[in-house]
């Protein structure tokens, strides 16, 4: 039955991020002193309901993989709060994280490197549900060739390891891994921006089957504004550390009202056409604080004296109020 994808108010996100800020101390001197701070992630507020995919686009160094590796508790932020499920990610402990864990699961950027090389397939896909209490030694193999058929894999390759696949069919046995455990909520941290573009098109497709088939949210990672396209219900937009511009997928792609967005989008490879030119850089992410105003305006276009003295903050764009722009001149 393909899931029915929530946008009511009324309803409840699975995952609702609010204020959430993961800083990295900058120590110095012999006591290794603390005297400052790289903003990564720097008050974040997102929401992501049942069933849909939300697409996190920006630079790299934007802090798109701290934002996922602070949901699924690999980082622990400064300030902030973390809701999956109506439960407080941030405060769950023992059994109770252990049970989070079922919920939120990630697919890597590199397949090869998050595979076990000395792990079978077998010990690869059942490993996380042994833990789990999930199956037992007996049955494992049974469950494992249910995860290799949902990624479109054949069942006599339990017995091989890692090296034997190609770049595409690691992905698949890593997209299987996630899903042993029924996660709600599957982060994919630039998970096809390592393979060849057929593939990448055969893996995205592969995502949308099972997102129509389990019901599962995305909150899908890249820094190519060009795949989101393909897979995303809406698009949040970072910069530095913060959301410069969210909305539906369609509304952000044909008419970004941030200038950053809409950089991205000319960056986009087209045949015949040339790359753009551009002034300047990212700042450093430590001096997003350190600075007044827009993080954006040193390479903005269209900044003034207003976007220098002042930090802009998320409003509607019209005529779509749930498109939302941090910026004086949209």
């Amino acid at each position: 039955m393909t899931p029915m994808k929530l946008s009511s108010s009324s309803v409840p996100p699975l995952l609702d991020i609010r204020g959430l800020k993961t800083w990295y101390p900058i120590k110095k001197g012999v006591f290794a002193r603390t005297v400052g701070y790289v903003r990564a992630v720097d008050g974040v507020d997102l929401t992501l309901a049942r069933g849909e995919t939300l697409g996190i686009v920006g630079e790299s160094g934007c802090g798109k993989s701290t934002l996922a590796r602070t949901v699924l508790r690999l980082e622990c932020p400064r300030e902030g709060t973390i809701h999956v499920n109506g439960v407080d990610a941030l405060r769950v402990r023992g059994a109770a994280l252990h049970a989070y864990r079922r919920t939120v699961q990630v697919v890597f950027q590199d397949p090869h490197a998050s595979l076990n090389p000395r792990h079978t397939v077998l010990d690869i896909l059942t490993e996380a549900m042994l833990a789990h209490g999930l199956v037992t030694r007996e049955n494992r193999s049974a469950a494992a060739v249910r995860l290799l058929a949902d990624v479109g894999l054949p069942d006599d390759i339990l017995d091989r390891y890692p090296h034997a696949f190609s770049g595409g069919q690691r992905q698949r046995l890593c997209i299987a891994r996630a899903l042993a455990l029924e996660p709600q909520l599957l982060i994919c941290d630039e998970a096809v921006s390592a393979l060849d573009l057929s593939v990448r098109a055969q893996v995205l497709n592969l995502l949308e089957e099972l997102q129509e088939k389990r019901g599962l949210a995305y909150l899908f990672i890249t820094h190519d504004i060009g795949v989101v396209q393909h897979i995303a219900d809406r698009i949040a937009v970072m910069y530095l550390g913060g959301i410069v511009e969210t909305g539906p997928a369609q509304a952000v792609l044909s008419e970004p009202a941030h200038p950053y967005t809409q950089l991205l989008l000319r960056a986009v490879p087209k045949i015949g056409v040339p790359l753009p030119e551009e002034t300047g850089g990212p700042s450093e992410p430590v001096l997003r604080r350190t600075q007044t105003g827009c993080p954006f305006a040193p390479r903005c276009p269209l900044a003034d004296d207003t976007c220098r003295a002042a930090a802009p903050v998320l409003k509607p764009s019209p005529p779509d109020p749930s498109h939302l722009v941090a910026c004086f001149k949209a």
